[in-house]
């Protein structure tokens, strides 16, 4: 069964909180960083309680789920791709998400270009970067970020955001959390560095989820991805 708007609320406003102090203790202003809901898996509800909660935007990993779960949603929510892209559903994905947080090749590139210009409106991007060199996670190599940036950068109609990426998990939980501390460092070093090569400000580093948003925070994380800690376990 699933739960119902005052426990959603209870686990925002505690999650939020321990962002908040997250930031604060890493000399950061805690307006600074977002909050993601992930919806998928979950009823259209989950976005209903989102919008009612105040926060503009959830987070889907399947294309196809967004846009039947969008259609049942009335509040004016943005919605955010932050699941692998395959480049054959890349029109659809222009035409239903408002951000696509998983661009990790030049190949997705052109088609996503194409179908913003047919639409008429820009599409915002964030380039997903295999920061963590975890061979079961999806992303462009670190190496390969510049080009793929230059790539992006030179299309007309995507608008360069920033970066995505996922920790990998360890074996134990400090290794998870070692792992994730040196994810979040590289990918923040490597938006610095292309930010300063480019000119573009490149300000959204979208990293951490349920159990590493502390250490993603502290590295300078601007949105945070939560669905389990919000939502409670998938089914």
């Amino acid at each position: 069964m699933f739960i119902d708007f005052e426990t959603f609320k209870a686990r925002a406003d505690k999650l939020q909180a321990l962002m908040a102090e997250a930031a604060r203790a890493a000399g950061r202003d805690p307006a600074e960083v977002r909050l993601l809901p992930v919806t998928k898996t979950h009823p259209a509800a989950a976005a209903d309680y989102v919008a009612r909660y105040g926060l503009p935007a959830v987070g889907e990993n399947r294309v196809q789920e967004a846009v039947a779960k969008r259609a049942e949603v009335a509040a004016p929510l943005h919605w955010e791709l932050i699941g692998h892209l395959q480049s054959n559903k890349a029109a659809l994905a222009a035409q239903h998400f408002d951000r696509i947080q998983s661009v990790d090749r030049e190949k997705l590139l052109h088609p996503l270009d194409r179908a913003a210009g047919e639409l008429g409106r820009p599409l915002s991007v964030l380039l997903q970067v295999n920061a963590g060199h975890d061979p079961a996670k999806f992303g462009a190599e670190p190496a390969d970020a510049p080009r793929l940036l230059d790539a992006a950068l030179a299309k007309a109609n995507l608008r360069v955001e920033g970066f995505m990426t996922i920790a990998p998990l360890g074996t134990t939980p400090a290794e998870t959390a070692e792992h994730a501390r040196r994810t979040f460092a590289n990918l923040r070093a490597i938006r610095d560095d292309l930010a300063a090569r480019t000119g573009v400000p490149l300000r959204e580093l979208s990293m951490g989820m349920s159990g590493d948003f502390a250490l993603a925070i502290a590295a300078g994380s601007t949105l945070v991805r939560v669905g389990t800690a919000l939502f409670g376990a998938r089914e």
